[in-house]
């Protein structure tokens, strides 16, 4: 009988393509270097040991999401629930501008990238998560839905009200920006 996992990849050839887009996602769930290294390693020790139950034909990057998801929400910082925010950033990944663009548009760019950051720091856990999700992580709503739990239509209905909420704190950043 041949080996089940030769099937459909090993568990390296599966989560090892993932764990960029973990660590930016824990990243973005902890708001801090350490703990979202704790917690990336953490997901993959419990994916590793899980492994054999994962199923095939499922969605590996949905269940892997869904262990880091479950990881940091038992944790004491998911617990907290960020209850301080920091607006240092240790991020190296801001956009170089491009040879044409002058020291004022990439101040501009910048001070927006910013404000569209702290606006989604803001943001509660469950519509934060939504968001990253479905816009940085371009997971489909069928994948958000495994990966949280939740029925596709309230994937749908969360995400409208976080994008509306997103919107709301950003109309009020550019408001108290402009006076």
């Amino acid at each position: 009988m041949a080996d089940c996992s030769a099937d459909f990849g090993s568990f390296e050839e599966l989560a090892m393509p993932l764990f960029a887009r973990l660590y930016n996602f824990a990243h973005w769930l902890t708001q801090d270097r350490a703990a979202a290294e704790d917690l990336v390693q953490e997901t993959y020790m419990k994916a590793l040991r899980g492994f054999s139950s994962f199923r095939q034909g499922t969605n590996f990057r949905a269940w892997m999401y869904k262990i880091l998801r479950n990881t940091f929400l038992t944790t004491q910082t998911g617990l907290k629930a960020f209850a301080s925010v920091s607006l240092d950033s240790d991020d190296d990944n801001t956009a170089e501008p491009a040879a044409a663009e002058t020291p004022e548009s990439v101040l501009l760019a910048r001070v927006e990238q910013e404000t569209i950051q702290n606006a989604l720091e803001e943001l509660p856990v469950r519509f934060r998560e939504i968001i990253l999700l479905c816009d940085l992580e371009e997971m489909s709503y069928q994948e958000i839905g495994e990966t949280l739990a939740i029925p596709m239509g309230t994937v749908m209905s969360r995400l409208s009200r976080a994008r509306k909420a997103m919107r709301e704190l950003l109309a009020v950043k550019v408001q108290g920006a402009s006076r």
